[in-house]
């Protein structure tokens, strides 16, 4: 773990949502109703990233209203969700908008993300991630935990390269 390493050729920063923006949990309400707890230090991180050029895109094998809510102000144009198998939209993502390996980067959690981060040339995860993923050739491992900073930590990383 420590300062995060990418090049100033990264254009898109695709990431799965649950144990990366949220920490993990779900939230159930008397009414039954499943919630989420976002960080605003990590919400800062999208209106980073929009002023610094980036474009976002959400992969979650879950569905949120919080996805929906930030997609909107954020202007985030790839949201997928209920994705049982994120490699086949992680591809289809990377071939629209013809980027090569340099130009972006993966962010997961959890094993359902082992095949992207496989993939991806850049990739991180968060320090409460599997063994499994934190022992990917490559990888990056954020400082902060999911939901607790973490991809504030990438979008300040990258802001940087653009100053």
């Amino acid at each position: 773990m420590g300062e995060l390493k990418l090049p100033n050729t990264i254009k898109m920063v695709i990431t799965d949502f649950d144990g990366v923006v949220t920490d993990n949990c779900v939230y159930i309400s008397d009414t039954g109703e499943m919630c989420r707890k976002l960080n605003f230090t990590d919400v800062m991180g999208f209106s980073i990233l929009k002023k610094s050029g980036y474009e976002t895109a959400f992969i979650s094998g879950e569905k949120n209203h919080a996805m929906n809510i930030l997609s909107k102000k954020f202007d985030i144009k790839e949201v997928h969700t209920n994705i049982r198998k994120k490699i086949d939209v992680l591809i289809n993502i990377v071939e629209k908008y013809s980027l090569t390996q340099d130009e972006y980067l993966y962010i997961g959690d959890d094993i359902n993300d082992l095949e992207c981060l496989k993939f991806a040339k850049y990739k991180i995860t968060v320090p409460n991630a599997p063994k499994v993923l934190k022992e990917l050739d490559g990888i990056q491992i954020t400082t902060h935990d999911g939901g607790a900073g973490a991809f504030r930590e990438v979008a300040d990383c990258l802001a940087d390269l653009r100053k």
